[in-house]
């Protein structure tokens, strides 16, 4: 495979990515051309989100091509364009052949959650101080333990075990949370997502691990729950607070998760008719908020 690799100005970034995606490039990535340099711009984009700009004053446009003439036909095209002035072909470049899947294995490795509970890639052993592990993979659906809004839901149902029989994770992306609740002394776990992938994700990740739950659509959600765990992101937070408030237990926990600590007020506000929401715990800015139900 080869790189094509342009120098871009910000303006230009949007119309240049959307040529080399109709020129057929594998991938494109965009990075500060100045970093680590006394130029270097900051951007930051939070969750759900867009970023506040399409690039930095200066972007290097990095393409993936198949071939050599596809990068070097490519470079010809985007020249010839009106958008294209103020942008350079900086070069294209042979990348170097390597172990795809040892490189994305080296870049994944157990999570401890607490000193006793710990997620594990299959590709490796549990620490010895492992008295319980999720065995889990990178995969297409959102949970891997390497984040913290995952890791503090992981930590409240560690720290509350053994949780109640009766659990609901709301928006079960890997299964992650399930299974950590099914570790923890849950018994009829009911796992939903709006993602089909999903819900076929968490599936197969509750046979690895050899736990029971049942996995499906959001009309599959049913019934009341000792537990119910939802890690999503503020704004579906506070549409779902009535539905999810519902499938709470009289004596059960709620846990959210998704939330950043500014937003804390406005989930308080938005759940107050039903629980009395706090923050129980708080890791690089995200906060996680609990209720129990009266």
């Amino acid at each position: 495979m080869f790189e094509l690799v342009l120098l871009v100005p910000e303006q230009a970034v949007e119309p240049v990515g959307d040529a080399l995606d109709a020129l057929d490039a594998l991938s494109t990535s965009v990075e500060d051309a100045d970093a680590m340099t006394e130029a270097e711009q900051a951007l930051f984009g939070e969750p759900g989100m867009p970023p506040p700009k399409e690039g930095w004053q200066r972007s290097r446009v990095v393409a993936l091509f198949n071939t050599e003439a596809a990068a070097r036909e490519a470079a010809t095209l985007l020249q010839a364009q009106d958008f294209f002035d103020g942008c350079a072909v900086q070069g294209v470049r042979p990348v170097a052949e390597q172990d795809w899947v040892r490189l994305t294995q080296s870049q994944f490795d157990p999570v401890e959650i607490t000193p006793s509970f710990w997620i594990v890639p299959s590709w490796h052993e549990p620490p010895a101080q492992a008295e319980r592990i999720i065995r889990l993979d990178p995969g297409l659906a959102f949970g891997t333990g390497t984040h913290p809004t995952t890791r503090m839901c992981l930590r409240w149902t560690a720290g509350h075990a053994p949780v109640g029989p009766r659990v609901l994770d709301y928006g079960c992306g890997s299964g992650i949370l399930a299974i950590g609740a099914a570790k923890h002394g849950a018994q009829q776990i009911l796992a939903v997502d709006i993602d089909p992938a999903a819900v076929e994700a968490t599936r197969l990740n509750a046979e690895a691990n050899h736990v029971q739950l049942v996995a499906g659509l959001p009309d599959a959600a049913v019934g009341e729950h000792d537990l119910v765990l939802a890690n999503i992101l503020a704004t579906p937070l506070k549409v779902l607070a009535p539905l999810l408030c519902a499938h709470v237990r009289s004596g059960g926990h709620l846990v959210l998760a998704g939330i950043l600590a500014r937003q804390a007020d406005e989930l308080k506000a938005a759940y107050a008719p039903w629980v009395a929401l706090e923050v129980s715990d708080e890791e690089d800015g995200w906060i996680l908020m609990t209720a129990r139900k009266a």
